[in-house]
Parts: C-alpha cells; structure tokens; sequence
C-alpha cells in the first residue's frame, strides 16, 4: 500500500569522458553488441517457449506492477502491492547511480543501474570487503558490455538496496578485471534474467536482484518501477526505483503496457516496437523494434531514422562533442518527438530532445551552446535494433520493467514537459 522510500546522500562519481565523443562511442559500442550478439544471451527459444505458456495469461490484482493487460493496454497508475519497496537514485550527468550495500555488516558500492545487463557485480574502483555473509563459490564471471567488461569470480552474498529489501544468498560477480567503469563500482543489473545465461561458470542462468526480492517473498511482484528526473546539476538525488510495484505519486495518468517484442535481437532485453515521427508529418521509425535502457546515455537511432532527423531539425554535427547542435533560432521552431507504444503516443518536448545546457561541462560541450540528445546507433533500421530508449529519454517517462509478464511500462510523469533544459 504504501512505499518504503529511502533517503540517502547524494553521490557524483565523476565521468571520465574528455568530450561527448567518448559517450557516443560507448552508447554505439553498446547498441553493436546487441546487433551483433556479442554477450552469450540466453537462446531466443527459451524466451520464446516461456512467453507461449504465459501468451495471454497477463496477471492482474496485487501481484501486478499495475492493472491492465500487455497488449498495449493501460493501467489504473495505482499501487496495488502491499508490499514494495523504493531507494533512491543519483543523477550522476551521464547515468543513475545506486548506493547498495553488500555483506553483513555492508559495505556500500555505488552502482550503475542498468536495465540492459543482469549481472550485479563490484570491485571496479571499490574492493570487495568478505563478510561472515561471504561465500566463494569458486566459479568464474564474465560480462561483456560492448563499452567495457568485467571478469573475476561468483560469490553468494547478502546484499542490501534499501533498509527494507534485503536480500539473502544473491550471486554477485566480484571483479578481479574491469575495463570502462571509472568512478563507479560496478552494476545494478535489472535486465531480463535470460541475459546471465553464459556468464557465470557452470551455471544456466543466475537469479537478478529483482527476482531474488520476488522470491524471498520480499515484493510481491516480480517487477521494477523506475523513476527519473531531468535535471540541471550532477548529482541531483532525483531518482527511484521501486521494486515490486509502481510509485503512483510519480506517474501522470495510466500506464502503458506492451509485451516484450518477439523482433531479435531486441527480443532479448526490455525491448519494444513503437513508431516514433518528428512533428506531424516526418516518419523516423515505424512498427520498429528496440530496447528501454537505462545503462545508454542517449536516445539512438537507426542511421537512417537519424539523418532524416538531422534533415529535419536542421541540425549540424559538432566537431567537438560529436553531437547535433542547433541555433537558438532552430531551438525555437524544434518541433516534438511522438513515440507511439501500444496504443499510446508519448510526446518529447523540443526541451526534452536538448542536452541541460547548465550541464554542458559534463561532456566537454561549450557553455550555452544547445546540443540535441538523439545520436547515431551506427547501423540501418531493419536489423531488430532500430532504437535505443536511454537515460536522457527515460528522464522525462516513468519505465516499469515487468519480468513476471514479460511487458514493459511507459507512463508520462510531471516532468514529462519540464523546461528544466
């Protein structure tokens, strides 16, 4: 009924990116992964044959994330788990960080929150403390992001999100090696439960964080609810996870659910279809497949969505960043972005397609200069990943991330058409 919201100081590991360029190669390394199977996922039969016995049997009532169907249906927006728990998140400029603790007595880790990978892991910049929670199992873990990687071994751990949502025996990567994680002490991982298939030794697939708390009867829902914020300052505390349900206080109207698209390799991660126009007459994308992912900084599309963008806004490709930049002449005649899912159509504002310019620093942009946060993914549409959804897309939308029916949520939020930007 109620959320347990925890309060906790604000973190800003910094970034170390010398432009933006470094942020594009990352976000498109990333996105060529996922084309390109990289990561040992989980076989697409398996998901397959999982969402064919669940085909039409979308659970309603107090296990549900909310009310309402994933055939692009919306929900009440309400509560309806009794038992669900929210932690706070920091806005650190480029991604949400966590503060989680690991072990008894904990040692807190700041973690990346990506709903992209599903391995949880530390010691990139933190060493792992063992505690008498501690359990080595021996096995080892490798994870490969397309941007960075990590390798070490597989303990078995208590690890704590929040006061409330404690969980015991989760199998956690302790890293002996990790590669593009400066400033941070590894992840959160809240991806699909199929993407840990191959990364742990000797082992199918390893339980994420959400379905341990699901498990142990913690949440009574096998569910994440994410809220972000725009912002004008790094390390804004202006973030929240819920776990095990929604946060209705967060959410502007219904939500809309849509099942995991059947389209590969999107199929794999929280992937959707949705059309997405600029104005009222430009088709960038149309019944397309991509995926919702915290763990991307930038809105990405297809090559061929991107330029008729670029054509359309006017934009030119900054030298220094490698972003689009615009004139404020161009700013004020930019016009929305419609992303329809399901059987909604979400608006994103011209505030919302800029970069906060108080945070132009950040990624080695010039003070006052307008950059536009929709980039390249480095590939043409049609390959089943035309879209990637990021950081900077989900700040203005509430996401809820339904393993238990294999949907995903979109809801607008107050700061849906902030002019925070």
């Amino acid at each position: 009924m109620s959320h347990v919201v925890v309060r906790s100081l604000p973190i800003a590991p910094r970034f170390a990116f010398g432009s933006a360029k470094e942020l594009i190669a990352r976000d498109r390394a990333r996105a060529q992964k996922v084309v390109q199977g990289l990561h040992p996922h989980g076989p697409v039969t398996f998901r397959e044959s999982r969402r064919a016995r669940r085909h039409g049997h979308h659970h309603h009532g107090t296990s549900g994330a909310s009310t309402g169907t994933g055939g692009g249906s919306t929900g009440s927006g309400t509560d309806p788990s009794p038992t669900s728990g929210g932690v706070d998140v920091t806005d650190a400029g480029v991604t949400y960080t966590a503060s989680v603790g690991v072990g008894s007595p904990a040692t807190q880790y700041t973690l990346l929150i990506d709903t992209g990978s599903s391995n949880t892991w530390v010691g990139a910049d933190q060493p792992y403390t063992p505690t008498s929670t501690s359990q080595n199992t021996g096995k080892s873990v490798n994870v490969s992001y397309g941007s960075g990687s990590f390798s070490g071994t597989e303990y078995i751990d208590q690890v704590t999100i929040a006061p409330g949502l404690v969980i015991q025996q989760q199998s956690i990567g302790v890293a002996s090696q990790a590669q593009g994680f400066s400033g941070v002490d590894g992840i959160l991982g809240v991806g699909p439960t199929d993407l840990t298939t191959g990364t742990v030794s000797g082992t199918s697939t390893v339980p994420t964080v959400t379905d341990n708390l699901f498990a142990q009867g913690t949440i009574e829902s096998d569910s994440l609810g994410i809220f972000f914020e725009p912002t004008t300052s790094e390390g804004a505390l202006n973030g929240e996870l819920t776990f095990g349900g929604t946060d209705s206080s967060k959410i502007s109207g219904d939500i809309t659910f849509v099942p995991i698209t059947s389209t590969s390799p999107a199929s794999q991660y929280w992937g959707i279809n949705q059309d997405v126009t600029y104005g009222q007459d430009t088709q960038l994308l149309s019944g397309s497949a991509g995926i919702v992912d915290t763990g991307t900084t930038l809105l990405l599309l297809a090559t061929d969505a991107f330029q008729a963008y670029q054509q359309a806004t006017g934009g030119t490709l900054d030298n220094t960043t490698g972003l689009l930049t615009i004139s404020e002449e161009q700013f004020n005649d930019l016009q929305s972005l419609f992303f329809t899912i399901g059987n909604t159509t979400f608006e994103f504002t011209a505030n919302a397609q800029i970069w906060p310019r108080s945070l132009n620093s950040v990624i080695g942009g010039e003070s006052g200069k307008i950059y536009l946060v929709a980039s390249d993914l480095g590939s043409p549409s049609g390959q089943g990943l035309d879209f990637i959804n990021g950081f900077a897309w989900l700040q203005r939308f509430y996401s809820v991330f339904d393993t238990g029916n294999e949907q995903v949520g979109i809801a607008n939020t107050q700061f849906t058409t902030a002019t925070s930007n």
